[in-house]
């Protein structure tokens, strides 16, 4: 059994899942609990435009509306949630652009926070 990973969440991204319907913020949870244990919720898929698995996005429906986490398996010291955000746009499942250009600047973050605590 190996150890639990951190959770560590970049920017508001804690404070946003805090905002969700209390369903969408316990399937999130319990995706990333999973996540620190080394295990992969079954609805967790790979999120577009990120270039494979490192990158991990949930997706939950709950009255009419859509709700997305995203996160990053890929240092290994850690889980870092990059960023939880009700899905605005009503044009196909597409994630906008603007969210993608929050997740890359919240994973560089994320990265640059790995390679400084020394243990990875």
């Amino acid at each position: 059994m190996s150890a639990r990973k951190p959770l560590l969440w970049v920017g508001s991204s804690k404070k946003d899942l805090k905002q969700f319907p209390a369903d969408v913020q316990d399937v999130f949870g319990h995706a990333l609990d999973l996540a620190q244990s080394g295990k992969k919720h079954p609805d967790a898929k790979p999120l577009k435009g990120f270039g494979g698995a490192g990158i991990l996005e949930l997706i939950e429906d709950f009255n009419t509306n859509t709700y997305r986490a995203a996160y990053t398996v890929r240092f290994g010291s850690a889980i870092y949630v990059l960023h939880c955000f009700q899905k605005k746009s009503t044009s196909g499942i597409r994630t906008a652009q603007c969210d993608i250009d929050l997740i890359r600047m919240r994973l560089q973050a994320a990265q640059d926070h790995a390679k400084g605590s020394g243990n990875d």
